[in-house]
């Protein structure tokens, strides 16, 4: 089984992703973690976690590690230390590390981010993390939802690589989809956009190429 370690662990996303990681015959997840009180939920399940923060030194987090998911966020306060800064000092340690794959949740919007009429500074901090990412010689899966809700998973998305068109979409799903995305034969040096949709999420991403 492949080791994933999943920056961001403690959010909202972030759990969603650990949980479906730790219920899978491929991988076994790391939480990464910002403070120590924070790790007690993950160890009562058997999950391994690391404490690291984006704004620190966190070469320590990479050890033992196969594959990299980013899903942390600073909630708007703090998007360039964490969003884009914290995003790129990740890939930095990911390559020394030698990771085989990184899959960063970014958003749907940060293609271009001065097109944006609100989430300018957000968008911005992400679209300067993504293209960091696809020069870093790291494979990798950029993965663009639309706007998050608390819904229930349906499993089912649709996908391009650019949608030209506003949705929203389950956080559920967009865990499902970065999980899927870790596989070596899926979304390789893809940036794609998702939303709610017809489409099973497996099918979907088979659709890159």
């Amino acid at each position: 089984m492949e080791n994933i370690l999943v920056a961001g662990a403690n959010g909202t996303t972030g759990k969603k992703i650990v949980n479906l990681l730790n219920a899978s015959q491929y991988f076994k997840p790391v939480a990464m973690v910002r403070k120590t009180e924070q790790e007690e939920q993950f160890k009562k399940d058997g999950i391994a976690t690391v404490l690291g923060d984006l704004e620190k030194d966190i070469s320590h987090t990479l050890k033992g590690i196969d594959k990299v998911i980013f899903a942390a966020g600073s909630g708007g306060k703090n998007v360039i230390d964490v969003d884009q800064e914290g995003a790129k000092k990740l890939v930095d340690a990911s390559k020394k590390a030698n990771v085989k794959k990184f899959v960063m949740l970014s958003s749907m919007g940060a293609e271009n981010p001065e097109k944006a009429s609100d989430l300018k500074n957000y968008l911005m901090a992400k679209h300067n993390a993504d293209e960091y990412l696809k020069l870093s010689e790291l494979t990798y899966a950029i993965v663009r939802p639309g706007s998050l809700t608390d819904n229930n998973a349906t499993d089912h998305i649709e996908l391009e690589k650019s949608l030209n068109k506003s949705g929203s979409i389950s956080r559920a799903d967009v865990a499902q989809t970065l999980v899927r995305s870790l596989h070596d034969d899926a979304a390789i040096n893809q940036t794609f956009e998702i939303i709610e949709g017809n489409t099973l999420i497996g099918k979907a991403l088979d659709t890159l190429s």
